[in-house]
């Protein structure tokens, strides 16, 4: 395999990055006086026990200033019909605007979380570590919500799709 000339790293790694497929969700995080939420796929799980996981934010986003100087933060997991919903969170609908689509309640601390998402899944903020052009902020799972949907809206080479199953052979 050759090694990719140092100034094309970047855009060779950016398209790997989009090669990737991956499970869509809105974050939300805030309080009383102000909330946001922004689209992204770069969510994993970090541990069973405690149940834990991190999420990947933009330095320059309003999210990222928000989840900076809150303790709490939801992970709604998108289904497949709320490609929309993930188009306008992505930036198509200005931020104090996004609420007024879909089906959003509220927790008492004032955390928004879309009721037919896949699954809701409430964080406290344990850590945030900054590196490069985003910040890791890792969440101590607290409550989780689950909806009888099944079918997960994935996000691949900057398209929306779906998983099919494949045939056990």
């Amino acid at each position: 395999m050759a090694a990719t000339p140092s100034g094309n790293m970047q855009a060779a790694f950016r398209q790997a990055m989009r090669s990737i497929a991956a499970t869509v969700s809105i974050i939300t995080a805030g309080d009383r006086e102000r909330g946001h939420g922004m689209t992204a796929t770069a969510v994993t799980s970090v541990s069973l026990d405690p149940a834990a996981l991190l999420v990947c934010i933009n330095n320059r986003t309003l999210l990222h200033h928000i989840m900076s100087s809150t303790e709490r933060f939801c992970v709604n997991v998108l289904a497949q019909e709320h490609q929309d919903l993930s188009a306008a969170f992505s930036g198509a609908v200005a931020s104090g605007e996004r609420f007024a689509l879909g089906d959003w309640a509220e927790t008492e601390e004032g955390i928004k979380h879309l009721a037919s998402a896949q699954a809701r899944i409430f964080c406290v903020k344990k850590l945030a570590v900054p590196f490069g052009t985003h910040t890791v902020f890792i969440g101590e799972v607290d409550d989780v919500q689950l909806s009888d949907r099944s079918a997960p809206l994935l996000y691949q080479n900057a398209t929306y799709c779906r998983a099919i199953p494949m045939a056990s052979g």
